[in-house]
């Protein structure tokens, strides 16, 4: 009861149109959420503090913490935003292509588009969020989302290898790691300055190692 009655005193009265100098209770969240993507995908997750966060989220530490967790937290549902936005190009491409060179292809191209879009941080978030992470929990829930990715294509090359779209030889471990490697390299070339020309000219070469029906892989 008594620290109830403190709280009440500690509120502050304001009137119409006057901001409370307390904790904000109302914020656009989707918004602040927004700008946490933009500074994780920018900074990466070790380098950005929680006084960053609130910096340009526009929130106060005890408000981040009320609607968001922690910083991992905050993190986790990031990563969960920008999957299903920024980078939800790369899972279309995987299950719609009709082939897996196809699907491929396609994953490389619009990387090399959504890389260097100037209307947000270059690269990958899940790529480059990794970079000098020193937080074990983060660190392998990033690497496994990535190797989930490697592991789709992989699923890909085997059903094409099945189907006769691929020789029989077809090392589908191998493929589906060199693309994730180009993938994963153009993101950072990206960050570096390449444009979306010179990634798409990578992506030209990358497509043009792949095996075709009737050769042999090896």
């Amino acid at each position: 009861m008594h620290s109830m009655v403190n709280q009440q005193k500690a509120q502050p009265q304001v009137g119409p149109g006057v901001k409370p100098r307390g904790r904000p209770r109302s914020f656009d969240r989707a918004t602040a959420l927004e700008k946490a993507v933009m500074a994780f995908w920018e900074h990466g997750y070790e380098a950005t503090s929680v006084s960053d966060l609130t910096r340009v989220m526009g929130i106060g530490a005890p408000s981040l913490y009320a609607a968001f967790g922690d910083k991992r937290s905050l993190f986790e549902e990031a990563v969960r935003v920008y999957g299903g936005t920024y980078g939800s190009f790369s899972g279309r491409a995987l299950e719609e292509g009709p082939t897996a060179r196809a699907a491929v292809e396609r994953l490389l191209r619009e990387a090399a588009a959504e890389f260097t879009d100037p209307g947000h941080p270059y690269g990958c978030l899940v790529i480059h969020a990794a970079t000098n992470c020193t937080t074990p929990e983060v660190e392998d829930a990033l690497r496994r989302q990535r190797n989930a990715s490697i592991s789709a294509i992989e699923s890909r090359v085997r059903a094409d290898v099945d189907a006769g779209e691929l020789p029989p030889d077809t090392d589908a471990v191998a493929l589906a790691r060199h693309a994730a490697a180009v993938f994963q390299g153009m993101s950072q070339q990206a960050r570096d300055g390449a444009s979306r020309e010179e990634l798409e000219g990578v992506a030209e070469i990358a497509m043009a190692v792949w095996p075709r029906a009737g050769t042999h892989a090896g």
